[in-house]
């Protein structure tokens, strides 16, 4: 796979994205008009938010793929981030919107019309939403993007919720539930609240660099400290933006050792590092063993004592 590839893969899943959610949610006007099901009306509020959500996957991830710059020195990574907190706000403003319907419908049910064309559009849906969602887990197994992974949070969501719509109408239909149509569109938006918390949640800790999984940090260490020429090392930072891990960390050398040589170890970190982490920016700073100075790990461990 060349270098190029991922942003091919994040680009390709973008648009895929953008398209179904605009087939989708023709296909649902027209079933929620045909129909006046609450049920099918919940679905395509969602499917409406996701063009919107998608059109935002789509640009951001573009800005994402783009180099840093004299003014982004770290690159546009964090656009992801920025539209996956975006797509966390239009969820939750659908799920509402939704819950004001359901009540409405729960408080005065009506009878539903054309359940035939409404069971079709949803297994059409189901199945569109299916192939999506596995088209983007190898994407995001891929490529690590934030954007396509959320993306892909939300249509695994839809997924579901399109199946409970489903039978429902099926319910409704056969055995005169009216009450079950609003029911199953105020267990849709639960569901969206919750994706729109998950999706929100993993953005913000991105957005204030927050650090990677203990299991990865653990594993820098073990490389670290593996290597014969470090005496120790310490302040170890991390942060993921946009799929690029970013791995920032001192090491103790000995005093007597020249910068050529000191060089050479560096580099041989970086090669075992970036073995184990392909996507990484790496940063290590050099200083002899035993230096005594204030260490962020010092301020992090006194304020950790201090419960603050």
């Amino acid at each position: 796979m060349t270098s190029s590839d991922p942003d091919r893969l994040k680009r390709l899943a973008a648009t895929a994205s953008l398209a179904v959610a605009a087939f989708l949610t023709l296909l649902k006007l027209v079933a929620a008009v045909a129909t006046g099901s609450a049920a099918i009306l919940s679905s395509l509020v969602d499917s409406m938010a996701d063009i919107a959500a998608s059109a935002v996957t789509w640009l951001a991830v573009r800005v994402a793929q783009q180099p840093p710059d004299r003014r982004h020195r770290f690159g546009h990574g964090k656009a992801e981030s920025l539209s996956a907190l975006g797509l966390a706000a239009l969820v939750t403003g659908s799920a509402l919107f939704v819950l004001v319907e359901a009540a409405r419908r729960l408080w005065d049910p009506q009878p539903l019309r054309a359940t035939g064309l409404a069971v079709a559009v949803m297994l059409v849906s189901i199945l569109a939403t299916a192939a999506l969602v596995g088209f983007q887990r190898q994407v995001v197994r891929r490529t690590g993007s934030q954007a396509i992974a959320a993306d892909r949070l939300h249509y695994a969501s839809d997924f579901l919720s399109n199946i409970a719509v489903l039978v429902s109408l099926l319910l409704v239909d056969r055995l005169g539930f009216l009450w079950l149509d609003p029911l199953v569109a105020v267990a849709v938006a639960g569901w969206l609240l919750k994706a729109s918390w998950t999706i929100g949640r993993r953005s913000v800790d991105t957005l204030m660099d927050h650090e990677l999984p203990s299991v990865d940090r653990a594993r820098i260490e073990a490389i670290v400290r593996a290597h014969p020429e470090v005496a120790s090392f310490h302040d170890l930072r991390t942060r993921e933006a946009g799929g690029v891990r970013f791995i920032e960390f001192h090491i103790e050398l000995d005093g007597e050792m020249t910068v050529r040589a000191a060089h050479r170890v560096t580099d041989s970190l970086e090669h075992e590092l970036r073995e184990a982490f392909p996507d990484a920016e790496i940063i290590i700073h050099q200083e002899p063993a035993g230096l005594e100075h204030d260490r962020l790990d010092h301020r992090i461990h006194e304020r950790r004592a201090a419960g603050r």
